[in-house]
């Protein structure tokens, strides 16, 4: 056994990936409310469990009972109904209508409810419109209709369109996570004059004040720490300008306290974000437990980034793993190695990396110690120190690849390439 195959022995396989349509992607979140599902068949209820693993539906307290109409109304004679019911029936059109009457009588009036049946009736649809249904679907339903059906009733469609999160973390500490998200930040916010905000989470040791060369006297503790005062007007309060189009919500940097927080600490901070820019870029620190997997679990997007040697491969596997599983009906994460080349440093080769994996690297980017180092001493973007060098082109076409500009290909090595094939030519 060699020393890949040890690293990843016995590490949990992926989960089978599930295919995320552009309709699931195009869905807000759902707002706090409470469903409770009635489900006749095991299609449904499957259906109605994916429903529950969504992202989407985090703030959703879902119950699945497996029954019809009839265990419906035996269920809300003695209990207040929630904000919808969705019920499964088989019933026949002429007599559907006479089946919910003793659900009727004991609904709320402001309780919702959709109903899946199995007979595809334009006239059975309209009577129920008609007697206060919000919606009727037709079996087989999957995930997405589901989702799409009760976002129909609870979501504005006239509300602004939320902005896009993008998380960042590293496979292990010190494999540049948070220089490649504050690059690809910057180079979204300039190619695209978009507004794009930084969210160092890192609050101890958090480094996007230094690499942009700002000293702001308050930032992320206070949007962490204040809740309740979170709205749009106090976030950009908070937020740094650092360029037209690009602004920072700093971490604090300091150790005068513990920063230990509860699972959903920076829920209310997302949920600001989306509506405040359409880009957030979210620099998560390498750490793992209740917070950072709940940022995970509900940004956007996700970007690890990892180096080419055995310790990071086997972390960034379990994360990619354990991610697919916290995020069944999304994309899987975009992974980029870098550091590729350090002189002397034994490692692991890319098509190892992206075959254990399962992913194809989003970039390579090569170790360039002068580049990288000349850029973080004096506060600038790698775009900013050498617009001409390949890293600024592989940040460019990553810009390009997060905001869903171009479709993902298989990364080349940026610098690299030319001087192998020189070698190789000897």
């Amino acid at each position: 056994m060699n020393a890949i195959d040890y690293a990843l022995d016995r590490q949990p396989s992926a989960a089978p990936e599930a295919p995320a349509g552009e309709d699931l992607a195009a869905l807000r979140p759902l707002p706090r409310i409470s469903i409770h599902a009635f489900c006749a068949s095991d299609e449904t209820q499957s259906a109605m469990e994916a429903c529950g693993r969504d992202r989407r539906m985090t703030k959703v307290n879902l119950k699945i009972t497996r029954g019809g109409v009839a265990a419906a109304a035996s269920m809300f004679a003695n209990l207040s109904t929630p904000n919808l019911i969705i019920l499964e029936t088989s019933t026949e059109p002429h007599s559907l209508l006479q089946e919910l009457a003793p659900l009727a009588a004991v609904c709320d009036p402001s309780t919702k409810v959709v109903i899946i049946g199995r007979h595809n009736d334009i006239a059975l649809y309209r009577e129920l419109m008609r007697n206060g249904i919000s919606e009727y679907l037709v079996t087989p339903v999957g995930m997405v209709e589901i989702m799409a059906a009760i976002a129909g009733i609870f979501v504005d469609p006239d509300a602004e369109p939320l902005g896009r999160t993008i998380a960042f973390i590293g496979a292990k500490g010190g494999v540049g996570s948070s220089t490649i998200a504050h690059n690809c930040a910057f180079d979204i916010s300039h190619l695209f004059s978009s507004e794009v905000v930084i969210a160092d989470l890192d609050l101890p040791y958090g480094t996007a004040n230094i690499n942009f060369d700002q000293d702001p006297p308050q930032g992320m503790s206070e949007a962490v720490f204040s809740p309740e005062r979170l709205d749009e007007v106090f976030l950009d309060r908070l937020l740094t300008k650092c360029s037209e189009h690009l602004s920072l919500l700093a971490a604090p940097s300091m150790l005068d306290r513990a920063f230990d927080y509860p699972a959903d600490a920076f829920s209310p901070l997302m949920d600001v974000l989306q509506r405040s820019a359409p880009v957030s870029v979210l620099d998560v620190p390498h750490a793992w437990n209740d917070w950072t997997r709940q940022v995970l679990a509900n940004a956007d997007d996700l970007v690890i980034t990892a180096a080419p040697d055995l310790a990071n491969l086997r972390n960034a596997k379990n994360m990619v793993d354990t991610l697919r599983k916290l995020r069944p009906n999304d994309k899987p994460p975009h992974f980029i190695l870098n550091q590729v080349g350090m002189p002397k440093r034994p490692e692991v080769a890319p098509a190892d990396f992206a075959e254990s994996l399962e992913l194809e690297p989003a970039a390579i980017i090569p170790f360039d110690a002068a580049l990288f180092g000349q850029a973080a001493n004096s506060g600038r973007m790698i775009a900013e120190t050498d617009r001409k060098s390949p890293a600024a082109e592989t940040f460019a076409q990553l810009a390009h690849l997060l905001t869903g500009r171009v479709t993902a290909k298989k990364a080349r090595k940026a610098g690299l390439s030319g001087v192998l094939d020189a070698l190789r030519r000897r």
